[in-house]
């Protein structure tokens, strides 16, 4: 491990520029000629375009163009795309189209209906205000589990029941066996609220068409630059691939919900048409009803065990929440992405999941923060600490006596996951050490002499990262020794320039100032596949780490003909090739000043320096961990607060401990957020959304929480070159969990056995009295 190396608890580099305000962030460009985008969105949930008057609205001062879904059809710009589907082999998705402006029907509340560019912003939206538009309003469904039935409206023709997909998995006579077999049967009814996303940063777009060389430039906040590339030329513009050029600066989070929208479209046909640049920059209002939002699943889960606590099966059945249209990724999150983790971490005979994916009248549901696995997580983790309680087990005991144990490995679950490493009791052991497990009657005495409830929640997860796709690194070295990486992946706020700077430096001993990061520009990199699924390190950094070496072992080459010496004498050192058991040496500017000398080199060993490698994971990686949540409940109010929070997690060989740190210190939040506070709410007599900004949908906060007790067992993954297993999605998975089963720990003496999501003051207070009025309790 050097200076600059793997393993180093190094400050993110970029910090510094991001927080003097010195980022560059897409609302920071502007285009010569730049016009302005503006778009009417439906106000209702359902219902039919009666007519659409733009008149007006062309006619109002610095206003361009007025533009509808007419106009988008006459010069054949196609739907936008949904890949995920494409990764559900076998399965029968249905897809209805979704334009970039809506036709003749709105399916939303927010759903874009009309383009007007402008001169500036505000005459943009005063021709927005100006266009006339006639609706018949329909009757519309805004509940997930009242979708499918009987009595539901129907969105699309093609999917009866407002069934997208019907997915499932598993062995369903097996797990009907072992349930008629089981001495005991857990029952619970779940739901999985649905979220915004709230980036830091809105979405925004610039596109740009130059008319000399037939080409589109898109400035676009994103993940998946190349990808999105490729969906756009194919799916929508309907050009080659090299015809359109993404570029992404700054993004302020992502989070799995920076994608593909109607808008990327929208700018790039405008800019065609007006034959100059428009920009289109989305505000807080914009975003909760036209950024993708999350989670919105209702699960069924059943678990069976023996008369000894062992688990035997376990089944579950989720209708799962699309909104109106399938997004980037919609209906893969709870099928493929999620649901071959119900088994967890434990040794579970058989088992059988159903995914129905439905459509609402509601804003489309995409990948979000851990994108399946927490919704599968937190409906096992909550089946197995009811099955504790109903068995009179402890949570810790029942877990401890159904993991897989560390022999076991590689272990395959019965839904074709193979573990490759970990040690899962030791996780659970080493966190109710740190957590003060065994001391949980004093302090529950403590609480109770202050008229308060106190609870404690454990919650195990496993998570698969990494998978799917490959991912190439390449590395230019300069004249003057400066070495630049070139990388499709995004960063979003993970911290790439270190993480990535700390790889190539422990290849070639350099410090950070003469690593430089370039991504998100398809001109510039040549191939990426984007930002999620954590990869960017599992994957990324592998390719980067091979690139590296590669380099290393050029300069080595160059090196040993400057130095005269054997190529296996060389080593690189703190920025210098080093002629091994000598004082001898080169420093790395020399190298690379003469690598890059016409006729410096002898032919064979080439010119410069330049290498690239391309990495395909063999299989998924598997971080896993223990969480413990301590609450305490005030049963007058309802309020709870979170007095503790322990966290032991097995991530693999940890890059940066101190960026991992941060990794799991946001997904903690963003997981017990969701557990505790945020609720995205529609008015089910309107469609209207009624959490639509920070006044009514509550963001977790810094003085939400306490300090959190961090901890990693570093067992090395076995399907990674590096050892690494992720860390972007971990704390997410198991914090929602471990919340809710603390503040049911807390309500169980008064005889509460469940609390949805989220454990707002309200619904905690009805769930005591609900419970004091049922008799005997």
């Amino acid at each position: 491990m050097g200076k600059f190396g793997i393993g180093q608890p190094i400050r993110r580099i970029e910090d510094q520029r991001l927080l003097r305000g010195r980022g560059r962030y897409n609302d920071d460009i502007d285009l010569p000629r730049q016009a302005y985008a503006a778009i009417l969105r439906s106000p209702h949930a359902h219902a039919e375009i009666s007519s659409v008057n733009t008149a007006e609205a062309g006619s109002r001062p610095g206003v361009l163009g007025v533009f509808t879904h007419a106009d988008l059809a006459a010069d054949g710009l196609g739907p936008l795309p949904c890949p995920g589907a494409d990764r559900m082999a076998g399965a029968e998705v249905v897809r209805p189209p979704r334009p970039a402006l809506t036709g003749d029907r709105v399916r939303y509340v927010g759903d874009c209906v009309a383009l007007v560019v402008a001169d500036s912003v505000d005459s943009a939206r005063d021709g927005v205000e100006a266009i006339d538009i006639a609706y018949r309003t329909l009757p519309f469904v805004t509940d997930t589990a009242d979708a499918v039935e009987s009595h539901a409206p129907q969105l699309w023709p093609e999917a009866p029941g407002n069934v997208c997909v019907d997915w499932s998995k598993g062995d369903a006579l097996g797990v009907e066996a072992a349930f008629a077999d089981a001495d005991h049967v857990v029952r619970l009814r779940i739901i999985n609220n649905r979220i915004v996303v709230n980036s830091m940063e809105p979405r925004g777009a610039i596109g740009e068409f130059d008319e000399g060389t037939g080409r589109y430039t898109l400035h676009a906040v994103n993940q998946i630059p190349h990808r999105m590339r490729r969906s756009l030329s194919a799916s929508v513009l309907n050009i080659p691939e090299s015809r359109l050029r993404i570029v992404t600066p700054d993004v302020g989070g992502g989070f799995g919900m920076k994608n593909i929208y109607p808008e990327h479209a929208l700018v790039l046909w405008a800019a065609r048409k007006l034959g100059r640049p428009v920009k289109w920059s989305g505000d807080r209002s914009d975003a909760f009803v036209s950024d993708t939002h999350a989670r919105d699943n209702v699960t069924t889960v059943e678990l069976a065990l023996d008369g000894e606590g062992r688990f035997l099966a376990i089944r579950a059945s989720t209708i799962a929440d699309m909104g109106a249209y399938l997004s980037t990724f919609g209906p893969m999150i709870p099928t493929v992405a999620g649901s071959n983790l119900l088994t967890g971490l434990y040794r579970i005979p058989v088992a059988h999941v159903r995914v129905r994916c439905v459509f609402t009248n509601r804003v489309p549901v995409d990948a979000y923060r851990g994108a399946g696995r927490p919704e599968v997580c937190y409906a096992l983790e909550r089946a197995v600490d009811a099955a504790a309680r109903e068995l009179g087990i402890s949570p810790a005991e029942i877990r401890k006596r159904n993991f897989i144990p560390p022999e076991a490995m590689p272990h395959e679950t019965c839904l074709g996951e193979v573990y490759d490493s970990g040690d899962f009791s030791q996780n659970l052991s080493d966190v109710l050490g740190n957590a003060g497990w065994q001391d949980r009657a004093a302090r529950r005495a403590v609480s109770a002499a202050d008229g308060k409830l106190r609870g404690f929640g454990l919650a195990a997860y496993v998570e698969s990262c990494g998978g799917g796709t490959n991912e190439m690194a390449e590395i230019r070295v300069d004249g003057d020794g400066g070495v630049t990486l070139l990388i499709g992946s995004q960063n979003n706020g993970q911290g790439h320039p270190t993480a990535y700077a700390q790889i190539v430096s422990e290849h070639l001993g350099l410090p950070f100032d003469r690593v430089r990061l370039v991504q998100g520009d398809t001109d510039v990199v040549a191939y990426g596949t984007g930002t999620g699924f954590s990869r960017s390190v599992t994957v990324g950094g592998v390719a980067v780490d091979r690139a590296a070496a590669r380099v290393a072992d050029r300069c080595r080459l160059i090196a040993a003909y400057m130095l005269e010496a054997s190529e296996a004498d060389i080593e690189i050192a703190n920025g210098a090739a080093v002629v091994r058991g000598t004082d001898r040496s080169v420093a790395f500017e020399e190298i690379a000043a003469r690598a890059y000398t016409p006729c410096g080199l002898p032919e064979e060993l080439g010119f410069g320096i330049a290498e690239r490698h391309e990495y395909m994971p063999p299989g998924l990686t598997y971080p896993n961990g223990c969480h413990v949540c301590e609450v305490e409940v005030d049963p007058e109010t309802g309020i709870v607060e979170v007095l503790r929070y322990t966290v032991v997690d097995d991530l693999g060989k940890l890059i940066n401990p101190l960026l991992v740190d941060g990794q799991v210190h946001g997904g903690i939040v963003q997981g017990a957020g969701q557990a505790m506070m945020e609720h995205c709410v529609y008015d089910g007599k309107s469609g209207q959304l009624l959490s639509g900004t920070f006044m009514d949908y509550t963001m977790p906060r810094a003085d939400d929480f306490p300090f959190f007790d961090l901890a990693y067992n570093e067992i090395p993954c076995a399907t990674n070159p590096l050892g690494i297993k992720g860390a972007g999605e971990a704390g997410t998975i198991g914090s929602a969990p471990a919340v809710i089963n603390a503040v049911v720990d807390a309500l169980s003496p008064l005889g509460v056995r469940h609390v949805d999501m989220p454990a707002t003051p309200s619904n905690v207070w009805c769930a005591i009295r609900q419970a004091q009025a049922r008799p005997n309790v």
